[in-house]
């Protein structure tokens, strides 16, 4: 059950719900019932203020019992409630009430203690007070009555009249609403879980849609396709994992042409070296072509260095393991001095390579060998896919925080819908030999150094721009 998201999501519901039924319920009926008690003594008090005065002027006119009677059970009448007389004695116990006059004289009176009376003989003022009595709780409202003493002229406490009603229309509201509470929140409580229920299975029934596709995919089935129904949070992580399983693909087509085309890269110089191999066994070869085999051996041999050298560049670039070793380095002077390394290669390809560097130093914090690297690979791709006689121009500026240093040459130029993809391993635009890994190697390390490898092509004019954080 724990494992069930409908069961646990229903679960939640029904939590919420009780947790909300005990609040209410705990916060309300108490409250509810004090209020209507409160309210309920204050118009007692009310109506005892109100048509208590008759009786206080028969008591003072010293008029008969009968007289006092029916002026208590005529106040009686006009507040709805019971109205008892008490005198007050006083001896050793102290003061203490006893019946005078009650307008339910037929009426047992023995079970009631008369709290409020108490409390009013003690303070001298109206007390409102509940008592418990066979037939259920009460509500009592007390009036003390003084008279003046003849003898000292002070007032003095002599009679207290008490006003009682009984609370069974208080608390029969009190449990009618209790009542209610408790049987909406069972409905609340049952809708509740069976809404959980319902959501829970509805977004369990996506959550197994994209399980599903996650395990076709994960089985090498990249035509699978996440559904996006809903634009909510499940909608929008199908979204995510379409996005991802539309770059697994991608990835998983590019790792099949990588290792297709490196396979075919190897292949070629090891066959090649395998043939020559064979031709320089042969006893009768003259020495000329035994020198010309041996030199194309160290040619393919060289080759294919090369191409395990940038195979392990790529793979290291890939995996994050290239580290920098950055220190203040002037792109000028670098620029210049690599350019000097393929001086004896310019002269074989019949072109010139031009420096167009500023007077002042164009500084950058860079790794100095990286860079080199780059402007090596830049090179080396327009003397491979150029042709004879074409002029090259490196030049080195820095603006706006930024150091450029940019590879230009006066070529063909890269067709139009192949410049974005000179950076793919194993990827050249016009056939010519080489792997197609220098430029994927070089737009790799530019990255790693937070710096950007750009191109920008017509016919008769490419260049290749490297900028990084000056």
């Amino acid at each position: 059950m724990r494992r069930s998201l409908a069961n646990r999501l229903a679960l939640v519901f029904f939590v919420i719900v009780l947790g909300a039924m005990a609040i209410v319920y705990l916060g309300v009926v108490p409250t509810l019932e004090s209020s209507l008690v409160q309210d309920r003594s204050r118009r007692l008090q009310h109506a005892a203020e109100r048509y208590t005065p008759p009786i206080v002027d028969a008591i003072d006119s010293s008029a008969p019992v009968s007289q006092v009677d029916a002026e208590v059970r005529q106040a009686a009448d006009q507040a709805r409630a019971r109205v008892t007389l008490l005198g007050v004695n006083r001896g050793s116990f102290g003061a203490q009430p006893f019946v005078k006059s009650d307008s339910n004289a037929g009426a047992d009176i023995g079970d009631l203690q008369f709290p409020a009376a108490t409390e009013a003989i003690q303070t001298g003022r109206v007390a409102s007070a509940t008592e418990s009595t066979r037939d259920g709780r009460v509500l009592q409202a007390a009036i003390p009555l003084f008279f003046a003493d003849a003898d000292s002229g002070r007032r003095v406490l002599g009679s207290v009249v008490v006003y009682t009603a009984p609370l069974e229309d208080v608390e029969a509201n009190v449990e009618l609403i209790r009542n209610r509470i408790v049987v909406a929140g069972l409905l609340a409580l049952a809708a509740a879980v069976l809404a959980g229920l319902l959501v829970a299975q509805a977004h369990g029934r996506r959550v197994r849609r994209l399980e599903d596709v996650a395990r076709r995919v994960a089985r090498g089935d990249f035509s699978a396709r996440f559904p996006v129904d809903r634009d909510d949070e499940l909608g929008r992580l199908a979204a995510a994992l379409d996005a991802m399983q539309r770059q697994l693909a991608e990835l998983d087509s590019s790792r099949r042409r990588f290792i297709a085309t490196a396979s075919h890269e190897l292949r070629t110089p090891i066959f090649s070296l395998g043939g020559f191999l064979e031709l320089l066994e042969d006893e009768d070869l003259d020495e000329v072509d035994r020198a010309r085999f041996l030199a194309q051996v160290r040619e393919q041999a060289a080759r294919l260095g090369k191409l395990a050298t940038d195979l392990l560049d790529l793979s290291r670039l890939d995996a994050g393991a290239v580290r920098l070793r950055t220190e203040p380095t002037d792109l000028g002077a670098l620029a210049q001095r690599v350019a000097g390394e393929f001086a004896p290669t310019l002269a074989t390809h019949d072109s010139r390579l031009e420096l167009r560097i500023p007077g002042d130093p164009v500084s950058a914090v860079c790794d100095p060998e990286r860079v080199a690297q780059i402007l090596r690979i830049l090179i080396d791709n327009v003397l491979t896919h150029t042709a004879s006689g074409t002029d090259a121009v490196i030049a080195a500026s820095r603006r706006d925080g930024r150091a450029r240093v940019a590879v230009t040459d006066f070529g063909g130029g890269i067709p139009r819908g192949d410049a974005g993809r000179v950076f793919e391993p194993f990827y050249t635009s016009d056939g010519a030999r080489g792997s197609g890994l220098g430029l994927a190697i070089a737009h790799e390390l530019a990255e790693v150094m937070g710096g950007e490898l750009r191109v920008e092509s017509s016919p008769g004019r490419t260049t290749f721009a490297l900028e990084i954080p000056a």
